[in-house]
């Protein structure tokens, strides 16, 4: 009988491999409690919920993990980390960010693939009914805005997005509203470049942005201006206006 392979017999290589596919088994995990409490308690609660496992888990993995690799910690952050230049760790954002969407093209054009644009734009359309208002309480906490903190905690808001480092947007009050606009977008470029017409995002954006605007302030209210496959100037690719109730 041909004797069974174990971890502790991997080489270098393959542990590594290990290591790597551990951390996507584990993202995936957590993940997948996350996606369950929102099915069965309300994304509300879920979120909540999320915020107390990670505010234990974080400090757990960061103390396993510096007396692993050896390396120090200040206030529960690696001071490999912290101690980076500025620059340094401005561009470790770009590239997580840059990370992050190519990810989500991935998966849109794997389910297209396998599917049709129709099911991909489904999917992903339901996708930010979760990330959107995850991404924007994750902010709020950070930046430690009030519960009806208005269109100023908004605008604020809007300049931490993983988006915000990617591409060139702008904001303008316009009497009791605050207008939003994607200059320049990442995406659309990249398809241009190609010879392709603009993707039509507009399905997506209104759940994303209307609910981000609520997760900030329940009373701020979403419209949308323009956005594929509607008509564009020509100067943006997207523009939303947000108004307090």
């Amino acid at each position: 009988m041909e004797e069974m392979q174990t971890v502790d017999k991997l080489d270098n290589s393959a542990l590594s491999r290990l290591v790597v596919d551990l951390i996507r088994r584990s993202l995936v995990h957590y993940g997948i409690w996350f996606s369950e409490l929102d099915h069965q308690l309300g994304l509300e609660k879920a979120l909540q919920i999320e915020d107390e496992v990670f505010a234990k888990l974080s400090p757990v993995i960061i103390k396993r993990l510096s007396g692993i690799l050896g390396f120090d910690v200040d206030d529960n952050l690696p001071r490999a980390l912290s101690g980076l230049p500025r620059e340094k760790i401005l561009s470790l954002i770009d590239a997580i960010s840059a990370n992050w969407l190519a990810g989500d093209g991935l998966w849109f054009q794997a389910v297209e693939a396998s599917q049709e644009m129709f099911t991909a734009k489904r999917c992903n359309d339901t996708c930010w009914t979760k990330f959107s208002p995850f991404e924007a309480v994750r902010i709020k906490a950070m930046l430690e805005l009030p519960d009806r903190g208005g269109l100023d905690a908004l605008e604020t808001a809007l300049g931490f997005r993983l988006y915000s480092r990617l591409n060139i947007q702008s904001t303008e009050r316009q009497g009791d509203s605050l207008i939003f606009k994607m200059v320049k977008c990442r995406v659309q470029d990249a398809r241009r470049r190609r010879g392709l017409d603009d993707y039509p995002c507009k399905s997506a954006g209104v759940v994303e942005y209307g609910s981000f605007a609520r997760a900030i302030d329940s009373r701020i209210r979403t419209e949308c201006i323009a956005c594929p496959p509607d008509d564009l100037p020509g100067d943006w690719f997207c523009a939303w206006k947000f108004s307090l109730a």
